[in-house]
């Protein structure tokens, strides 16, 4: 137990808890992106509605819930942990560091796209998570709707046709695609998954699934807001 304890307050294992809450995260995104993608069945949000609704009521989902925080929360504070380490280590900086010779700039920048990014979540909380769990204002769907209540669906509509709203989350989305592109991969080579063959080849994964997926989540505000689904 002792050694267990010891090896997570290394270096070590705080980068390991990085890697393995990093790829929880990302599976995650994926079954958002793919939830929330149900809009583009454009039928009034009726597919997107119910996507919704299994996803506010299963059980499995909502204890889920409980654990993406726990993981997104231990992200952060790792996050945190490890540059005050990194500082600590070199008080005094180099007197020259030319670090666009070895690292990209969005590697040198996860701290800022990662406080970016943050912002953004609570924000994006505010407007659907927040409402649709602790609030009465939801409904699941149009049959079931009450006097002042709207669908998840109808909420989006309202909440995307302020621009400068639409253009904070495409923002958001840009900023999220570099950190997952560093991320990504980074967190395949502090699990010990780094191999001359094959990490040029996750690399490059890490970079496509960066950008479509994110592309995906910031072609939805901006379909809803310009009417592209109705």
């Amino acid at each position: 137990m002792s050694n267990n304890a010891g090896f997570l307050k290394s270096s070590i294992g705080k980068k390991f808890i990085m890697g393995v809450t990093g790829l929880f995260l990302i599976t995650f995104l994926i079954v958002h992106c793919f939830v929330n993608s149900l809009i583009f069945f454009n039928d009034g949000g009726e597919t997107f509605n119910k996507g919704a609704e299994f996803m506010g009521t299963n059980w499995i989902i909502r204890a889920m819930e409980i654990v993406l925080f726990a993981g997104i929360i231990l992200h952060i504070v790792q996050a945190l942990v490890l540059t005050l380490d990194n500082r600590k280590a070199r008080p005094i900086p180099y007197e020259k560091f030319n670090g666009a010779a070895n690292s990209s700039w969005y590697s040198r920048s996860m701290g800022l796209l990662g406080t970016l990014i943050l912002m953004f979540l609570i924000i994006h909380l505010k407007h659907f998570w927040v409402l649709s769990r602790f609030t009465d204002h939801i409904a699941h769907n149009d049959y079931e709707k009450m006097p002042g209540q709207e669908t998840m669906y109808h909420e989006m509509l309202e909440v995307f046709e302020n621009p400068l709203v639409v253009l904070v989350y495409v923002l958001a989305m840009v900023s999220l695609a570099y950190h997952l592109m560093h991320g990504f991969q980074s967190a395949f080579q502090t699990l010990g998954l780094n191999h001359r063959k094959y990490t040029p080849h996750i690399k490059k994964f890490g970079i496509i699934f960066s950008i479509v997926i994110c592309i995906i989540f910031a072609s939805m505000p901006i379909a809803m807001h310009f009417g592209l689904v109705k």
